[in-house]
């Protein structure tokens, strides 16, 4: 059953202008989300590399690094799900 659009008293301008206001508190609701979430994970992510830097590799670059990161990875996907695979990059 499909829903009827609901018709406003008001002229059609104004509707317009009302749905139109609409739309846009809408999708600026969606952008500041969007960024907060980023926000968070890019602070979540940093955290997460100077707890690993600080605890395993002691804040010096040791060659075993990329397979602590793998391996953290792998157990934190098991528990939280998506978000904390591990990807190559190229080394700079």
């Amino acid at each position: 059953m499909t829903e009827k659009p609901i018709i406003l008293s008001a002229s059609p301008v104004a509707a317009d202008d009302l749905l139109g206001d609409i739309r846009e508190m809408i999708e600026e609701a969606r952008t500041a989300v969007a960024t907060a979430v980023n926000t968070g994970l890019t602070m979540l992510y940093w955290r997460v590399g100077g707890r690993i830097s600080q605890e395993i590799l002691k804040g010096s670059r040791a060659e075993y690094g990329e397979e602590i990161v793998s391996t953290v990875s792998r157990q934190l996907e098991l528990e939280c799900r998506s978000g904390f695979s591990t990807f190559r990059h190229a080394s700079p």
